[in-house]
């Protein structure tokens, strides 16, 4: 657990291990199981050392960190291309009150339902592709971010550039306009993680991806920035180091708990991500589910 970072990434073995590291806790009751069994004194006096590593690790996310109040409240939820009824879940969405509601993996169908159900309660809204802002402030300067850079993949090394299909973008950019001043807001859908016979724990887009999101982020002028998405990562990932290193984690920093978000059915891993630099996080949290594979995740800030 301690030296995860030094697991090499060939194969994508040391993200897989990071995306899942909280949960090698669970071998210590295993470990102590078979201490008592044995009744060796020395190997329960040994479980100390991982007992104290996972507790450096995640200990401070056990306690309840929120605190009352907030100037705004974000949500961002992954929506699920197959999501039966977009409708019902962007009543559930406006429900719970955000201000900045971050959508992501609209299709172009879908998108419709989306803007016609939450008109009502958020007057003003941008969509780049297959992600979305939909907020109760005003929005400026609204544009994509590229973060595909090219063609990455296996099927890319296989086929020339000009016959591989051309994904809408996945990232946008936009200024809302706060009482405080103007507040730069990210939103972006990285790209996915898969298990290949031949490629490993294959995360190359992702990868990519998030570098060209943290490049974007260092680039930004303005103080004060939330970047809100699924990553398709966690945030002990090496991969999003780049971010990380700009960027607090909302839930991190103001949530109770470890908040995982997928799969929806048992989570087990937070890759969706509410991200902050020059506001505070005052509390995060999951909300219930809503018919997508993802649960939505939300955070209160204050400047």
């Amino acid at each position: 657990m301690l030296l995860h970072a030094e697991i090499t990434d060939r194969g994508g073995l040391g993200s897989l291990v990071e995306t899942f590291l909280p949960w090698f806790g669970l071998f210590i009751p295993v470990l102590l199981a078979g201490a008592l069994w044995r009744r060796s004194a020395a190997a329960v006096v040994a479980l100390l050392l991982p007992v104290v590593a996972w507790l450096s690790l995640f200990g401070g996310l056990l306690s309840d960190k929120s605190q009352p109040g907030g100037d705004l409240t974000v949500v961002s939820h992954n929506v699920n291309a197959e999501n039966p009824d977009p409708a019902g879940t962007a009543r559930d969405l406006a429900a719970s009150g955000a201000d900045l509601l971050a959508l992501e993996e609209m299709t172009p169908q879908a998108t419709a339902a989306y803007g016609k159900e939450l008109a009502k309660t958020y007057p003003y809204h941008t969509v780049q592709g297959t992600v979305g802002l939909w907020s109760k402030l005003p929005l400026s300067d609204s544009r994509s971010v590229n973060v595909l850079r090219g063609n990455v993949g296996p099927l890319a090394k296989t086929r020339r550039a000009e016959d591989l299909p051309v994904d809408p973008p996945r990232a946008l950019r936009t200024t809302v306009a706060t009482d405080q001043g103007p507040l730069v807001v990210y939103v972006a859908h990285l790209g996915s993680v898969r298990l290949m016979p031949r490629h490993g724990f294959w995360t190359d887009s992702r990868d990519v991806g998030a570098v060209a999101l943290a490049k974007a982020v260092a680039a930004e002028q303005n103080e004060r920035v939330v970047v809100l998405g699924d990553m398709n990562g966690t945030t002990d990932d090496r991969a999003f180091d780049g971010l990380t290193s700009q960027l607090h984690s909302a839930q991190e920093a103001a949530g109770h708990g470890f908040g995982f978000s997928w799969p929806a059915s048992f989570p087990t891993a937070r890759i969706d991500q509410i991200l902050v630099r020059g506001v505070e996080p005052k509390s995060s949290w999951v909300l219930p589910a809503t018919d997508s594979d993802h649960l939505p995740v939300a955070a209160s800030i204050s400047w």
